[in-house]
């Protein structure tokens, strides 16, 4: 997998932070994070890995998560190869990108590790299996439309039955599970996002199992805005 690996300005070995990039998990738009992730670097002074992951329709659901969660173990385990300290590890996304990195939250949880000591979630999708028709929006013309949906999600999970697995709806009522010990989260919405019941709900589910560090809906604002 292709990464690009942006490093601090700072004296020893660093923390490291996994970003996975938006697109629907369709699109590959692993270069549109650059300014993110350079700021990322200089300001938190951590090691920025930003993936090119495998994306739909070439690669539906399971690889891009289960990908996703390899990447993170081998950042975890070849912090003394590269210059950063695996033991020191977030990860995060925006949009798709948010989505992989909840997922990827998750089976660290089911597979004990590694571990993840902040998971930060940036306008999520985190519920496919509730039709985008169902799912309302503040705005009048929002940047999300159900047939943008249907794109992505018909590329993505191509079985609708599948739209239910805990690594693509963690919000959908039909995950259960308890979430007690999973990493530390900050999930962050946006007012008129399509997408923003969802993250609140998956907040609150966090939140009851003691992993919700911080939610912050940003007023006034739509899907794929970085003003936050």
């Amino acid at each position: 997998v292709r990464a690009t690996v942006y490093r601090p300005a700072v004296d020893g070995t660093p923390p490291v932070h996994v970003n996975f990039h938006g697109g629907g998990y369709v699109v590959a738009l692993t270069e549109i994070d650059d300014p993110l992730c350079r700021f990322l670097a200089a300001e938190a002074g951590v090691v920025v890995v930003n993936v090119d992951y495998a994306v739909a329709p070439q690669h539906p659901f399971p690889a891009p998560p289960r990908q996703a969660y390899e990447i993170v173990r081998w950042v975890a385990g070849h912090g003394a190869e590269h210059g950063w300290d695996g033991a020191r590890l977030t990860v995060g996304g925006q949009s798709a990108g948010g989505g992989l990195a909840a997922a990827v939250a998750r089976q660290a949880l089911e597979e004990g590790g590694p571990s993840i000591a902040l998971q930060v979630l940036h306008y999520p999708p985190l519920d496919l299996a509730t039709n985008a028709r169902d799912k309302h929006s503040a705005a009048a013309k929002p940047v999300l439309r159900p047939w943008m949906a249907d794109v992505f999600d018909t590329s993505y999970v191509p079985d609708p039955a599948s739209r239910t697995d805990r690594l693509v709806s963690p919000a959908h009522p039909s995950d259960t599970a308890d979430l007690k010990g999973i990493a530390p989260a900050v999930v962050i919405t946006a007012e008129l996002d399509l997408l923003k019941a969802e993250g609140a709900r998956y907040a609150d589910r966090l939140r009851a199992a003691g992993a919700l560090v911080e939610y912050r809906d940003v007023p006034g604002v739509d899907h794929g805005d970085d003003a936050s």
